[in-house]
């Protein structure tokens, strides 16, 4: 009886190459991912935001410290995301391409300028409580003001631009599946009006936006298939993998 042998190499299964596309794309899905890693906040900014006199307290404010850097990691990601998809999707269209980095941006700019307003919060909560606390809460509910419309012009407006603009050069070139482009392309329109509802005082300030559950399912969607799955094969990734 004869036994055969296989060898190693013919057991080990074959790996996919990590080609120039897939490196972008995996780097872009994980980006993608870590701009998630802000939904504590929802809790953490709770105190802050629904009592008017916090800054009269004495109490730890360690959630806003935490929620402020946790914010800052996901501008810093959002803005990721946009230079690592650049060189793929301004061969779709670079205006498009140009118009997602500026969006990115912007989004980035809007959640500095909140995050800065409550940690001024909690600087000013440890240096003048001896002030008259008819004005320091005025001056506390000013400050949570500006986070909750700088809430709603960046992490709500800008997201739904770059629905708009990454889902029509995805959608365009067919580097992912077209469901996931069109999911984005419809919730993105449906986020800016609730924006624009909310700024004309259709939605009460500071309430809840369901409209941006389809956008975090499009972006959560758009970075599984990034991670896992890379672009798909188009001229743009063989162009891209041929000149590197």
């Amino acid at each position: 009886m004869t036994t055969t042998v296989q060898s190693p190499a013919a057991k080990a299964p074959a790996r996919i190459p990590m080609t120039s596309t897939r490196k972008t794309a995996l780097v872009a899905g994980v980006f993608y991912l870590i701009t998630f890693c802000s939904i504590p906040t929802l809790a953490l900014y709770g105190p802050v935001k629904n009592h008017r006199d916090w800054v009269l307290g004495t109490g730890g404010h360690t959630g806003v410290l935490v929620g402020g850097f946790l914010e800052v990691i996901v501008a810093l990601a959002g803005i990721g995301t946009a230079i690592t998809l650049y060189p793929v999707v301004k061969r779709q269209n670079e205006g498009f391409a140009l118009g997602f980095v500026t969006s990115r941006v912007i989004e980035a700019g809007l959640i500095f300028t909140g995050v800065l307003s409550l940690l001024s919060l909690v600087t000013l909560r440890q240096d003048l409580t001896g002030g008259n606390a008819a004005s320091l809460v005025t001056t506390a509910a000013s400050h949570v003001a500006t986070y909750k419309w700088t809430f709603v012009l960046g992490q709500n407006l800008m997201p739904g631009v770059n629905a708009l603009l990454l889902g029509t050069l995805l959608y365009r070139s067919r580097l992912v599946p077209r469901a996931l482009p069109l999911l984005g392309l419809i919730a993105g329109p449906l986020l800016i009006a609730s924006v624009a509802a909310t700024i004309f005082g259709g939605i009460k300030l500071g309430s809840p936006i369901l409209a941006g559950l389809p956008v975090a399912a499009w972006e959560l969607s758009l970075g599984v298939w990034l991670t896992v799955k890379g672009f798909r094969p188009t001229a743009i990734t063989a162009g891209i993998d041929a000149a590197a």
